[in-house]
C-alpha cells in the first residue's frame, strides 16, 4: 500500500523526467491561431505510451485534436462511484516579435530557477503538472475507487467549440467527459484557487456620420468624435455596482484576505475590478485623411462581466447609452461572449486543494474569482464544478514568458494529491 508520503517522495525522485516532460511541450509549437496542435499532443501520447497508459484521440477538427484517458480504481466503493477530471488544454498565444526575446520563445531552457518559453505559464506547466498526477493515480489505481478522466484539449485559446466545448456538449460519449468535479491548472498564483470567472461580451461599434471637407466641422461633429464620447459613456460602466451580483458572493469577495490575495496575485486594483464590469477598447479605426471629417469609425470593446451579473443587464445598460447615439449600431462576436460563471467556493474539492498545499509546504490558497477566461466556464454552464490551480500568472503571453520549477513541482504534488484523496486513496 502506497501513502501520501510515498508519493510525495515519488514525486522528488523523479523531478528531472517532470522537468524533462515540461521543456518538451514548451519547444513543441502549438500557437492558436493557427490552432495546430498535433505534435504537441503527440508528445503527450509518447510520455503516457512509455507508462502503459492507454489514451484516445479526438480531433473534431483534424489539426486540433484532444486526447483523453480515462480509469476506473480498482476499490469496491459504497453507493454513486465518484469521479473527477484533470483538464488542460495545450494550445499558446502565438510568438509575434521572437526576434525580441532574450531567449529562443521555444527554447525549453532551464536557467536560474526557471523554465523558458512561451506557454510555460499558459498553460503547459498546469498541463504537465496534472498529465504528470493522473500518471500516478493511474499506476496506483489499485487503492482508489471511483473514475479518473484525463482531458488534453486543444482551441482553448479561441473559445473552446473544438476543444473542452465539444468534448463534453457534443460527443457522442460526452457523459465520460464530464465528472462530479474538474481541476484545470490554468494560472492562478499559489495563493488562490479560482472558484469562478468573469463573463466575456466581445462588440464591434460601428459610428456613422456626415463626411466632410475637415474644415466644415459646423456642419458635422464626425465619427470619430462621436465614438471618443460613445467611448467615455461606456467606460462609465466601471461605475455600475448594484447590478444584481449575489450578495453573499459579493460579501465573500470583500473580505480582506480575499482582496489581499487577488491584488498579490494580478496586481492593485483587481480586487475590485472582480466586483465590477471593465471595459477594453481593444481596436478603432476611421478616417480617410486628415483634413476630411470621417463619416465613418469601427470600435472594439471587450466587456468584462462579474460573476453572478447577466449579460443581459450589461446590454441593456449599453442599449441605454445608445439613445443618445442614433447613428451607431453593434454587433455581438457570438463565439467569444460567455455569460459569468461561478462554482461554490467552498466545495470539497476546494478543501482537498488547501489540505494538501499545506501538505506540499505551501500557503494555504484562497478561492478568488478569475478576471479572464479558462475552460473552466464550459464545465460550469453544464452544471459540473470546476476550478482552477495553477502558476504564477505572471509573465503569461509576455515577452521573455518562464515558469518557475518549484511552482510546477509544487503544482505536481498538489494535483496529485488532491485527486488522490477525492478518489479515496489511502492516507
Amino acid at each position: 500500500m502506497i501513502s501520501k508520503d510515498d508519493l510525495i517522495a515519488l514525486i522528488d525522485a523523479d523531478r528531472e523526467s517532470h522537468l524533462h516532460f515540461l521543456q518538451s511541450l514548451i519547444q513543441t509549437p502549438s500557437p492558436n491561431p493557427p490552432g495546430d496542435t498535433q505534435k504537441a499532443i503527440s508528445v503527450v501520447k509518447d510520455f503516457l505510451d512509455a507508462q502503459s497508459i492507454s489514451s484516445e484521440i479526438i480531433a473534431p477538427k483534424k489539426e486540433s485534436p484532444n486526447l483523453v484517458s480515462i480509469f476506473h480504481g480498482d476499490v469496491e466503493g459504497k453507493g454513486k462511484q465518484r469521479s473527477i477530471a484533470l483538464n488542460g488544454h495545450i494550445d499558446q498565444f502565438p510568438v509575434g516579435d521572437a526576434d525580441r526575446w532574450l531567449k529562443d520563445p521555444y527554447s525549453g531552457d532551464i536557467e536560474n530557477g526557471f523554465v523558458h518559453g512561451r506557454s510555460g505559464v499558459d498553460m503547459k506547466a498546469g498541463t504537465a503538472a496534472s498529465i504528470i498526477a493522473f500518471s500516478y493515480l493511474h499506476r496506483h489505481q489499485a487503492q482508489l475507487t471511483g473514475r479518473c478522466v484525463l482531458e488534453v484539449v486543444s482551441d482553448e485559446e479561441t473559445g473552446g467549440k473544438w476543444g473542452t466545448r465539444y468534448l463534453i456538449e457534443e460527443d457522442e460519449r460526452l457523459d465520460q467527459w464530464r465528472a462530479d468535479c474538474i481541476l484545470i491548472g490554468e494560472p492562478s498564483g499559489l495563493q488562490s484557487i479560482r472558484f469562478g470567472e468573469k463573463g466575456t461580451l466581445r462588440l464591434t461599434f460601428t459610428v456613422t456620420a456626415l463626411g466632410l471637407h475637415g474644415a466644415y466641422i459646423h456642419r458635422s461633429e464626425g465619427a470619430i468624435r462621436i465614438a471618443s464620447r460613445l467611448i467615455e459613456r461606456l467606460v462609465g460602466l466601471e461605475k455600475l455596482t448594484n447590478i444584481g451580483m449575489n450578495e453573499d458572493l459579493k460579501e465573500y469577495m470583500q473580505r480582506p484576505e480575499v482582496r489581499k490575495v487577488a491584488d498579490e496575485i494580478m496586481g492593485k486594483g483587481a480586487a475590485d475590478a472582480m466586483l465590477i464590469p471593465t471595459v477594453n477598447i481593444g481596436t478603432i479605426k476611421g478616417g480617410d485623411k486628415i483634413n476630411m471629417i470621417p463619416s465613418e469609425t469601427i470600435f472594439e470593446a471587450d466587456i468584462r462581466i462579474p460573476i453572478g451579473v447577466k449579460t443581459e443587464t450589461i446590454r441593456d445598460c449599453i442599449d441605454d447609452v445608445l439613445k443618445d447615439f442614433p447613428t451607431t449600431k453593434y454587433s455581438i462576436h457570438e463565439n467569444h461572449s460567455h455569460i459569468s460563471t461561478h462554482s461554490q467556493p467552498h466545495h470539497e474539492l476546494v478543501t482537498l486543494l488547501q489540505e494538501n498545499a499545506s501538505i506540499a509546504g505551501g500557503t494555504i490558497p484562497y478561492p478568488i474569482c478569475s478576471l479572464g477566461a479558462t475552460d473552466c466556464k464550459h464545465f460550469r454552464r453544464n452544471g459540473i464544478p470546476a476550478y482552477a490551480l495553477g502558476p504564477s500568472p505572471n509573465g503569461m503571453a509576455e515577452r521573455d514568458e518562464k515558469v518557475s520549477i518549484d511552482d510546477f513541482l509544487y503544482l505536481v504534488k498538489v494535483h496529485t494529491l488532491a485527486a488522490w484523496d477525492y478518489l479515496g486513496g489511502s492516507k
